[in-house]
């Protein structure tokens, strides 16, 4: 089903997701696109669902946590390591399964833990890694910030995430809370991009957004009490905003695959219920929005489409949703030239569907559409 690396590889008559009646002859060469023309007219007929393929970008997941097993992290440090390397070895596995071909991982995984599970179980998922969080518990001033991103700059991760607000831990009337000052805020996001760091903001809304603003980050996470007002200037900025909606309404769900506690389903029930009006700000505003999950745990890794699905419920269309999982994402990570898009030149990241993307009324079926999974990049390459 991971189609790694392709040399030469043909699609005759294929067609490429979100172009409606033209077919394409398309041929991959040493990973990448090397020409994409329309078939010739004798190809121009309509589909056949139970022979046609169509092709789309690979999948890109911008808020994810690869190295995460369980939900509560106390259960998580029962496992022994071995354990812990298969199950994350899964999780890469599954994630590629689902068409996510490259991801970016909020923090829990480093990139040498990234480049083991890659050579030695042969997963070659592309990831950009943020090794670590920065949170309350770092809220002890410059020097001690300094010093903690010293050691995640040694890791090799190229984001540093600030976890500026609480989350589903947090007491409601505390979600928007600084977790850190000002000064200390600022701090981070200047010494990051001075060491050509970028910067991903966890905040549920309030002031650190306005922070986040002023400090030009890169993207701000979940957001969902974003105000009308702020998603004008993060717009304005380009920064983006990456929602991951579909996890607070299954946090939300007591019966479903986390079965969280009561409190923690309220907030989460809360938080799904305003984020349909930040994706309306948003949307409305011109915000650049990406698709993220925050999806961790075995029960997870796998179903990531589904994000596309709460993000069309919310307020996009068809088009911006798969633009926010593809050529959007891409942008979103600096790699807008060479990933996100059926172009010649580009990474051969793809997925092939045996029935068209753009129709299918839910994740479920979407996922059990996909034929193959198209990895362009050499493993090595990715390490």
């Amino acid at each position: 089903m991971i189609n790694r690396h392709p040399e030469a590889q043909v699609f005759n008559s294929i067609f490429i997701a979100g172009i409606a009646g033209k077919r394409f002859d398309i041929s991959i060469k040493n990973g990448r696109f090397s020409s994409i023309a329309g078939s010739a007219p004798d190809y121009d007929q309509p589909a056949d669902p139970g022979t046609d393929l169509w092709i789309s970008p690979g999948v890109i997941d911008l808020h994810t946590h690869l190295a995460w097993t369980d939900f509560d992290h106390a259960d998580q440090l029962k496992r022994g390591s071995h354990e812990l390397e298969v199950m994350q070895a899964q999780a890469f596995e599954a994630t590629l399964r689902t068409g996510v071909t490259t991801a970016r991982d909020a923090g829990g995984i480093l990139p040498s833990t990234v480049r083991h599970l890659v050579r030695h179980y042969g997963q070659p998922l592309r990831v950009q890694t943020s090794s670590d969080m920065l949170g309350a518990a770092d809220a002890r001033g410059i020097r001690h910030l300094e010093k903690r991103m010293a050691g995640i700059f040694d890791t090799g991760a190229g984001w540093i995430k600030i976890m500026a607000t609480g989350g589903l831990g947090a007491a409601a009337e505390q979600v928007l809370d600084p977790n850190f000052s000002e000064e200390e805020f600022a701090f981070i996001v200047r010494h990051a991009h001075a060491n050509h760091k970028k910067v991903l903001v966890h905040t549920w809304g309030g002031v650190t957004v306005d922070w986040s603003i002023h400090a030009g980050v890169e993207s701000i996470e979940h957001g969902m009490f974003l105000s009308g007002d702020q998603a004008g200037r993060l717009a304005e900025a380009r920064i983006a905003l990456v929602p991951t909606t579909s996890i607070y309404r299954i946090a939300a769900d007591p019966h479903g695959v986390l079965a969280l506690n009561p409190v923690i389903c309220d907030r989460a029930e809360r938080a799904a219920e305003a984020h349909s009006r930040a994706i309306g700000y948003a949307k409305s505003a011109g915000v650049r929005l990406g698709l993220g999950t925050d999806y961790a745990t075995p029960a997870l890794h796998g179903y990531n489409l589904q994000e596309l699905d709460t993000l069309m419920e919310y307020g996009l269309t068809r088009e911006e949703a798969w633009h926010s999982a593809t050529g959007g994402a891409a942008e979103i990570l600096g790699s807008g030239n060479e990933l996100g898009r059926i172009a010649e030149g580009y990474i051969a990241d793809a997925v092939i569907w045996d029935a068209d993307p753009y129709r299918a009324p839910n994740a479920d079926t979407l996922r059990k559409s996909i034929v193959s999974v198209i990895t362009g990049m050499k493993e090595a390459e990715l390490m």
